[in-house]
């Protein structure tokens, strides 16, 4: 989403909630506020205050402590209920310690003597957007996990691969949204990564979100936040990932998987940059780069009336097809020396990591779950072998088992028990090893199924 400078200036603005009794004040900062860059909601006592908060987030709250009625603490103790994040600056005319050291227990950050000065109060302003700021980003740096700061990076020489990287250099300087296509495990993330790390916002957040991993009723909530009470469950505030995320990138992984009333909400946040909380009545703008990705059809969806025509149109302003392990097997040794090395990294300088057998093995594999498999293979073989390089007997049981269909399918007849176990180990490759998916799929149950691979043991020692 790209936006102005004008916009940006209300987007890097507080959300204030400003409470005192006297009307010239309240006039006074309902024009002077927003001059500061911050927007702000004026209430002329405590009742009025709390009403607003009860349907609104606030960064800051702006009170006089010498209200009829329902004084300052009043309204400050209760904001810290409904709205823990919230900062609180107190306005009084009366300097009481009593009446200080009460404050400051519910999060007031500092306090002003009336009459009081604006460049004053737009100090104090400057440094809780600061510290929301901070905030925002350390939630952002909490998403990434060490397994998102060690993934491995592009690598291949194919010519599909470098035709990816020369897509990445030319997206990634400018706003374009982004749809990165192709199959599961091939490497979507990194490529959306890639854009972010090259672009100008490199310094900023990024945050992904799978979106097919979420229930629908959680969606909302975790792309645009919600404040407390706005469902049952929703016992804080919280900050949505788009929040998060302001002036970075957000990754929207699976986008196909949205719900349409989802879509609908999606789309007019990347017309309008406009995000509103859950529960909460005022919309805020955010500046986010938002780059998709989906392994899924989406105009067929288009068609079947599973998404928004409008919506892939918006996403679709620039894409990148990442291909499958399959259509670049010449880069197989490639990814599988360096997925090595990120777990022994002292091999480095060794000259074999790989006997030629495992690589003719690896070369042999059809790859379903992509780049993501490889990598659970290497692991798997680098945890059997104690010392390079590692050999065919090092890789999981499967790969030996379709040795085996091999050689059966190549030695003439087979019996119908063979061909019954050729299919249930086909069965649980397609599920990239997931028995009771494959259970599933063939109509058998689980206790059948591992039978029928100790069974296959069995035949393959035979065999050898």
């Amino acid at each position: 989403m790209h936006t102005n400078t004008k916009t940006q200036t209300q987007l890097k603005g507080l959300s204030i909630l400003f409470a005192d009794d006297e009307p010239s004040l309240q006039e006074l900062m309902r024009l002077e506020i927003p001059q500061m860059g911050h927007r702000v909601t004026v209430c002329p006592d405590g009742f009025t205050a709390i009403a607003a908060l009860e349907k609104q987030v606030f960064d800051c709250l702006l009170v006089d402590l010498d209200m009829p009625g329902m004084n300052g603490i009043q309204v400050i103790k209760r904001a810290h209920t409904v709205s823990p994040l919230t900062e609180a600056i107190v306005l009084t005319g009366k300097q009481s310690l009593e009446t200080a050291v009460e404050a400051l227990r519910f999060g007031v950050v500092d306090y002003l003597s009336k009459p009081c000065r604006l460049s004053e109060l737009a100090t104090l302003l400057g440094r809780v957007e600061a510290r929301r700021n901070l905030k925002r980003e350390y939630v952002a740096l909490q998403r990434q996990s060490k397994t998102d700061r060690d993934a491995p990076q592009l690598i291949g020489n194919h010519q599909s691969m470098l035709q990816v990287q020369r897509l990445i250099a030319k997206v990634a300087p400018t706003s374009s949204t982004v749809l990165i296509r192709g199959e599961t495990g091939c490497g979507k993330e990194l490529v959306a990564r890639a854009v972010h790390d090259q672009s100008v916002r490199r310094d900023k957040p990024f945050v992904a979100i799978n979106c097919g991993a979420l229930p629908e009723n959680l969606i909302e909530s975790e792309l645009f936040g919600h404040r407390k009470g706005a469902f049952t469950g929703a016992d804080s505030q919280r900050l949505g990932l788009f929040e998060i995320a302001n002036d970075g990138t957000i990754f929207l992984d699976e986008i196909g998987e949205l719900p349409l009333s989802m879509q609908a909400k999606l789309l007019r946040v990347l017309e309008s940059g406009d995000i509103r909380r859950v529960g909460d009545n005022e919309s805020f703008k955010v500046d986010v780069r938002v780059v998709c990705a989906t392994h899924r059809d989406l105009e067929t969806m288009v068609q079947e009336g599973q998404f928004r025509e409008d919506l892939m149109f918006r996403i679709n302003t620039f894409e990148i097809y990442v291909p499958s392990l399959r259509e670049r097997q010449e880069d197989i040794s490639l990814l599988a020396r360096h997925l090595y090395l990120r777990f022994h990294p002292e091999h480095a300088s060794l000259p074999q990591l790989f006997s030629a057998e495992t690589f003719q093995v690896l070369q042999a594999h059809p790859w379903p779950g992509n780049v993501r498999e490889l990598a659970n293979v290497i692991e798997h073989a680098t945890i059997l072998c104690e010392a390079p390089p590692i050999l065919p007997e090092h890789l999981p049981r499967h790969f030996g088992d379709r040795r085996l269909r091999k050689e059966l399918r190549t030695i003439g007849p087979i019996s119908l028990r063979e061909v019954e176990l050729i299919a249930i180990h086909e069965s649980v490759e397609r599920h990239q090893g997931n028995k009771a998916a494959a259970a599933e799929e063939l109509g058998i149950s689980l206790k059948t199924l591992y039978n029928k691979l100790n069974q296959s043991e069995a035949l393959a020692k035979k065999a050898a």
